[in-house]
């Protein structure tokens, strides 16, 4: 299970990040049916395999998080032995995902209260925490019209556009990334998921930025909405991630090179707002 889950995380087919650390988080239950000797030998493969779940994605906060909330609670416990380190693992788990799910459900939950009736929004990538905000603010009566990015390489907008299309309430409209300038000036809010915000710099697939900077230029205010364990101050160091060539184009790279960067970087200073489970923070 562990390492099927490096690997999923690693090919990304998990897009969200809230998921990634549940499932990471749930993997580590893996090494209770495990057999070993000492606490300590224990503790050591908890370790080993939290940091290899973590390497699988080292962009991912919510994950760095986790895996290191699961080890420092497990190896502060002075376990009096195998079992006991296992039941407070299984006891940590439970905690570590509760916690992101709640803090993905309670932003979800004050972002929708920003959504209006009638607005147009502009979306990226693909956020199950923006979903799940379009889902309860149109299951309160709202209405609203939803231009999405396909977010190339690999197309994760065209997912959120089927999401979304399945839902009476939202108009959706798919566009390229090239377009979201032609398109943004009819549009009354960007709403983006978030990686992470490290101190005044907010990481996010690859496309963020420039939607941001063009928002800022139109007067349209942008909201990134996540998890307040994604807000980091410090302990974490982002670590972008360069995808392979063949995702961006099929056919060999002959005389160039292809550059496939998974993140960029955007100052908060181009957004209105980041809304968390813990509340809204204006910049």
């Amino acid at each position: 299970m562990i390492d099927e889950t490096v690997e999923e995380i690693e090919e990304m087919q998990t897009h969200s990040s809230s998921v990634v650390a549940v499932k990471a988080t749930r993997a580590l239950l893996e090494l209770l049916d495990r057999e070993f000797a000492t606490v300590e030998e224990y503790e050591r493969a908890l370790d080993r395999n939290a940091k290899a779940l973590q390497r699988a994605n080292p962009s991912h906060a919510s994950l760095y998080n986790a895996m290191r909330e699961v080890v420092d609670a497990v190896s502060t416990a002075d376990s009096e032995g195998v079992e006991d380190a296992k039941a407070t693992t299984s006891e940590v788990v439970e905690r570590v995902v509760e916690s992101v799910e709640h803090g993905k459900r309670g932003a979800a939950e004050r972002a929708a209260e920003h959504i209006e009736d009638g607005s147009t929004i502009l979306t990226h990538d693909y956020s199950s925490t923006v979903l799940e905000a379009i889902e309860l603010a149109t299951r309160d009566g709202a209405h609203v019209e939803m231009f999405v990015t396909e977010a190339r390489p690999r197309y994760l907008g065209r997912k959120t556009a089927r999401t979304l299309a399945g839902n009476d309430r939202v108009e959706t409209q798919l566009l390229t990334d090239a377009a979201s300038g032609y398109y943004l000036e009819e549009c009354d809010e960007v709403f983006v998921g978030m990686d992470c915000i490290v101190g005044d710099t907010l990481y996010n697939r690859v496309g963020t930025f420039t939607i941001a900077a063009t928002a800022d230029h139109c007067d349209v205010p942008v909201s990134v909405v996540g998890s307040s364990s994604k807000v980091i101050e410090s302990g974490f160091v982002f670590e972008n991630e360069f995808r392979s060539p063949s995702e961006v184009m099929r056919e060999p790279a002959e005389g160039f090179d292809v550059r496939n960067p998974a993140y960029d970087s955007t100052p908060v200073s181009l957004l209105e707002r980041a809304i968390t489970d813990e509340g809204v923070m204006e910049f």
